[in-house]
Order: C-alpha cells, then sequence, then structure tokens
C-alpha cells in the first residue's frame, strides 16, 4: 500500500475524528491489530470497511488524492510533501472556485465532546443540479473562525478568499 495514500488518509482522520483509534473503533468497528496490519499493507479489510473510509472523502476529494498519488510516483521526491500539498491544492481550488463564482459555501458547526473544542465544517461546493453529482470540498477549522467573521463583519466568501489557506495548513 502506498504510504502517500496512508499518510493522506490519516491526516483527514485525524482532522475529522481526532485520533486514529476513534475511527478504527468507532466507525470501522475493528481492533488495533486489524487496523495496523491493513495499513501497513498487510492485512485486509471488510469492503464495507474499505468504503467507509473512501467516504472521509468527497468524491472531489478522492480524485484530488488519486492525482495527488499520481505525482508522488511519477515525483518520488515529492512524496515527504504529499499531505500538505494536497491540503494547499485543496485551498487554492476552493479559493479559485470562489473567485470565479461557481461554487458555493456553507459552514457548519460541531462540538466534539472529548476535545472540548469546538469546530465547524467549511464546505466549498459547486452544484450541477443533477443528482449525486456536485464537487465538494470540507475544511474542519476551529470555530472561532465564526465569531471572527461576526465581529468584523467579513463576507464569508472574503474570508474564504483571503484567509482559507493560511488557516487550514497551519
Amino acid at each position: 500500500m502506498h504510504e502517500v495514500y496512508i499518510a493522506i488518509l490519516l491526516q483527514t482522520i485525524k482532522e475529522q475524528y481526532t485520533s486514529e483509534t476513534t475511527f478504527y473503533q468507532n466507525v470501522l468497528n475493528s481492533d488495533e491489530i486489524t487496523w495496523e496490519k491493513w495499513k501497513s499493507g498487510n492485512g485486509t479489510l471488510l469492503p464495507e470497511q474499505n468504503q467507509k473510509i473512501k467516504n472521509l472523502f468527497s468524491d472531489y476529494e478522492w480524485m484530488l488524492m488519486q492525482k495527488v498519488l499520481r505525482q508522488t510516483i511519477i515525483f518520488p521526491e515529492k512524496r515527504t510533501q504529499a499531505v500538505s500539498e494536497y491540503r494547499r491544492l485543496k485551498t487554492k481550488i476552493a479559493q479559485t472556485w470562489l473567485q470565479k463564482h461557481l461554487a458555493d459555501v456553507e459552514v457548519i458547526q460541531h462540538t466534539e465532546d472529548n476535545r472540548n473544542q469546538q469546530l465547524l465544517d467549511l464546505r466549498v461546493f459547486i452544484t450541477y443540479d443533477e443528482w449525486g453529482f456536485d464537487d465538494i470540498l470540507s475544511f474542519r477549522l476551529p470555530a472561532k473562525i465564526q465569531q471572527q467573521l461576526q465581529q468584523e463583519k467579513v463576507g464569508l466568501l472574503a474570508w474564504v478568499s483571503e484567509n482559507l489557506e493560511e488557516t487550514y495548513n497551519q
């Protein structure tokens, strides 16, 4: 199994679930041994578990990850930067969509009990009015961003254009 795929996957799991343990126990209903064997390429998961892993990404994010993986095969020296490059590209694409008025933005707030930290999901999406064919990029950010938007009366689109890359890629 490709180490870049695992690195991007683990970053995404930590972003969405705060820990690998939470993910493999509560989402995959698996144990540490099975999970570690799968990560190292020495084990398999059930098809339903593989689908749950793929569901961590929108279709567009999955396609973007595949492009990053392909680039690291062609240019092995880029492997050490693949996770940061994937995250940077996500923000660049979202900003481009918004600057060209192709996409909309929505904010969904979450509270993570185990971390006592408020988070929000920022979703940038293009709707094609065809069932299931929307392109979506999701970003998990600290909820203080929402307070910043309200206090400074900065528009969400303006904030995304100016601050998304710096905030998401910290």
